[in-house]
């Protein structure tokens, strides 16, 4: 099978079973650095952090660097189509069943089902990526922005920029290697 062949019905099933947007691909992308070793769990890391930070949905961005890692720009847009290709076809399908279907009480159920179920999901990516990736630097940055927004409530992006001061920071000292 080609490698081509097998990173579309990899990102086809990301795409067809990842519920709760694009962190709850990850584990479905960690299980693909250790079976097909494409890549490092290292490089996943920083495709997420990269991803996290660039235009878009994190899900597509992440299928994007991972097909161009695997691949090359025949890779990434292999990756990229594939992973979107399920929920373009289920919305298609859905959207025709909508209007008949829309209070429904099994489909809000299963809607109401799915949503645990993606939170599931993102936390286990969560308890991962800072198991794996654990520093003393990084959990005691974790410990202080979690105490500061619980104090005090700012916009996630003044979070997310003092992690990534702090990131360069640490980086450029030789903390973080």
């Amino acid at each position: 099978m080609t490698i081509l062949l097998k990173l579309f019905l990899e990102f086809f099933h990301i795409g067809l079973f990842s519920f709760g947007g694009g962190y709850a691909t990850l584990p479905f992308l960690y299980h693909i650095a250790d079976v097909e070793k494409w890549y490092t769990t290292e490089q996943l890391s920083d495709m997420i952090a990269l991803s996290s930070v660039t235009p878009g949905p994190v899900g597509v961005n992440v299928a994007t660097f991972a097909g161009f890692t695997t691949a090359g720009v025949f890779g990434a847009a292999v990756a990229t189509l594939s992973v979107i290709l399920p929920s373009f076809l289920i919305v298609i399908v859905i959207s025709k069943f909508l209007t008949k279907f829309k209070n429904n009480k099994y489909v809000k159920s299963v809607i109401y089902t799915l949503k645990p179920a993606g939170c599931g999901l993102l936390a286990a990516v969560g308890v991962n990526l800072f198991v794996s990736n654990a520093n003393l630097l990084g959990m005691l940055l974790l410990v202080c922005l979690f105490v500061a927004s619980l104090t005090e409530k700012r916009d996630p992006l003044f979070y997310l920029s003092v992690s990534g001061v702090v990131g360069l920071a640490a980086g450029f000292l030789g903390f973080i290697q």
